[in-house]
């Protein structure tokens, strides 16, 4: 419950005194992201390699109660769409984008009753990055050639704006938000930029989180996900860093 209540106190403090007049119902913060990890993880696709999770929330709101939400969405959204990310890094959850959170109107639904619809992640709509095992892989034309895994280490290292930052197997999130694993300070980096992780499969890899500036990595950007070496230069937004395998 931890988790839930420091997402609530930060949720409780976006709006001063506006804030407090959302939540005087039962339709909560601490409601609405349990039922919104719960929705995540029942409507999980599974690929060759990887699990995948809904990456587009609707929550259904009576009219009263979305009422109270003007003015505030944003910003609440903002902050369910984070905790979201983190329980997708801490179940090892594969997005193909930051999660998206819409609030709607349900005139059926009565004062204090919500709903929550998901956009599941359809899997002939996967990037086509995990070939059968029979089928030999064809190289990318710009792609770095890479050697096959070695065992992986149990950390990693970025380096960026004059700080080494350590990288569990687990994965860290890189952006601007003091909720990120890595923060950096500068403010063209969006809030939730960019991850990096250890993948049983492909090893370490930077995931692009549907940031605005983009990710960069030995020059080419990154679409989606991209398998990491050692001493590969990673640029986010304007800010360059170093990736080290240890």
């Amino acid at each position: 419950m931890s988790v839930l209540r420091n997402l609530e106190q930060r949720l409780s403090g976006l709006v001063e005194g506006t804030f407090g007049r959302v939540f005087r119902t039962e339709v909560g913060p601490v409601e609405i992201s349990r039922r919104l990890t719960r929705e995540m993880d029942q409507n999980v696709k599974v690929s060759l390699s990887r699990s995948y999770a809904p990456n587009e929330y609707v929550i259904w709101l009576s009219p009263e109660d979305r009422a109270r939400y003007d003015g505030v969405e944003d910003e609440v959204a903002d902050e369910l769409a984070g905790h979201l990310l983190e329980h997708a890094r801490s179940e090892r959850l594969t997005l193909v984008s930051r999660p998206i959170i819409q609030f709607g109107v349900d005139a059926a639904l009565g004062l204090g009753e919500f709903g929550i619809e998901t956009r599941v992640v359809q899997l002939d709509q996967i990037p086509a990055k995990e070939p059968p095992p029979s089928a030999a892989p064809a190289p990318a034309p710009a792609a770095k050639a890479r050697e096959p895994l070695a065992p992986m280490p149990a950390r990693a290292i970025f380096e960026a704006e004059g700080t080494r930052f350590t990288i569990s197997r687990g994965g860290s999130v890189i952006g601007r938000s003091s909720s990120c694993d890595v923060v950096l300070a500068s403010p063209d980096v969006s809030r939730q930029h960019a991850q990096i992780l250890c993948d049983d499969v492909e090893g370490w890899i930077v995931e692009d989180l549907g940031s605005t500036n983009g990710v960069v990595v030995n020059g080419g950007r990154v679409n989606g996900s991209l398998r990491l070496s050692d001493g590969d230069q990673i640029k986010l937004g304007p800010v360059s860093g170093r990736f080290e395998a240890r």
